[in-house]
């Protein structure tokens, strides 16, 4: 792309620049002329960058005030075309930090009980925790409810946010039994994670997952650095032991940044 390209402004006639039958990517018409859109200009410019490894995952991206006055256009024709690259997967918009090089999308299973550090380290990536709670409560009715106990029982509730190559991938809620776990209160998080301790101290005889799309309250927004109307992954996984539930977690990802696969062997094929 020319610097002269970059400055075209918008046609005032029509300001997302399209004529009838051109490609919003390629910016040709049906007989082969005519100039993309400007927000195209822009995509097409980031993915360019992408592709000849002038950015790499994870690498900021221009801001919108830096996209405008590079290619003299409104900000909501650079608006758009950061939208619609988080919307293809290509960036990761974090509120109040710009937007990033997607990393390729990890994938979490769904049947295996894996450990998410050792699922981030497998992919190359650097993982860290930030715990914002992990105290022991009284159970209420309703955790008592959802947990099987009396209520006044002895619980933990812990919530972990995971990070990959320093990007929220995965906000953890848990409540655990305390006589099940009696160490968890006091486990230091950011070394180990509720997997690791769990699996060792309680070992797995049964497991449920639910798994349901979401649009996310405002707390669980701001640690997963989400933007306004971007949805996310919920895997509800309960978790026995030795004839006894013994942890309830709500597992919430970022729909843009994470999916979930399974795979078994069917019994006689």
């Amino acid at each position: 792309m020319t610097a002269t390209a970059a400055r075209r402004t918008e046609s005032k006639a029509n300001p997302a620049g399209e004529a009838a039958g051109t490609d919003p990517e390629s910016g040709r018409t049906a007989n082969g002329a005519g100039e993309a859109p400007r927000y195209a200009a822009i995509k097409l410019f980031i993915r360019d960058a992408i592709k000849n490894g002038t950015l790499r995952p994870g690498d900021r991206v221009p801001s919108e005030a830096e996209l405008v006055s590079r290619f003299a256009v409104s900000r909501m024709t650079a608006n758009r075309a950061l939208r619609e690259l988080q919307s293809a997967g290509v960036l990761v918009r974090r509120a109040g930090s710009g937007s990033f090089v997607a990393e390729p999308r990890p994938i979490g299973h769904m049947i295996e009980i894996r450990n998410i550090a050792d699922e981030v380290r497998t992919r190359g990536h650097a993982y860290r925790a930030r715990v914002v709670q992990n105290e022991a409560v009284k159970a209420a009715a309703d955790t008592a409810a959802l947990m099987g106990v009396a209520a006044g029982t002895r619980l933990f509730h812990s919530i972990i946010v995971h990070h990959e190559a320093e990007f929220p991938i995965q906000l953890e809620e848990r409540v655990v039994l305390a006589s099940a776990a009696p160490d968890y209160g006091d486990m230091d998080f950011t070394r180990t994670t509720p997997n690791e301790y769990l699996t060792r101290i309680a070992p797995l005889e049964r497991v449920e997952h639910r798994v349901r799309a979401a649009m996310p309250d405002d707390p669980t927004r701001t640690l997963l650095g989400l933007s306004d109307g971007e949805p996310v992954l919920v895997m509800i996984r309960q978790t026995w032991s030795r004839g006894r539930l013994v942890s309830h977690a709500w597992l919430t990802h970022p729909a843009s940044r994470f999916e979930l696969s399974a795979s078994f062997a069917v019994p006689g094929a």
